[in-house]
């Protein structure tokens, strides 16, 4: 199922994060997309999919909440969400920010997709 509004993205990547099915996570992105996640990056699909080979292991998953979602005229919308990684009994907020393309077949997919930890007080 194609993601039909900006929004259905963060519905579908949910979905398959939770699964951990890497192969429907890369299906979301666009051939060239840039996945960046703290400090790493990852370009196209190949790339992408390395990433989440290694994020969604030993049971990962994650709660999201999509916070804002502003589409264009032009085909482009920039989404932000709050999310809570959890994996071996401890949990770890984040905040991301995507830009989606709507595709000539009317779906959307992730052009870039930035994801960050909150900066945490130095003691």
């Amino acid at each position: 199922m194609p993601a039909k509004i900006p929004q259905d993205i963060h519905i579908l990547f949910l979905d398959a994060f939770n699964r951990a099915d890497v192969e429907a996570l890369v299906a979301l992105y666009e051939p060239n997309a840039l996945l960046v996640a703290g400090k790493a990056s990852a370009l196209g699909h190949d790339a992408i999919r390395k990433a989440y080979e290694k994020i969604v292991v030993d049971g990962a998953r994650m709660e999201l909440t999509t916070h804002t979602v502003l589409e264009s005229s032009e085909g482009l919308a920039v989404l932000h969400a709050s999310w809570t990684y959890h994996r071996g009994g401890s949990a770890s907020p984040g905040l991301s920010t995507e830009v989606v393309r709507r595709q000539p077949d009317g779906s959307w997919l992730f052009v870039i997709d930035e994801t960050r930890t909150p900066d945490r007080p130095k003691s």
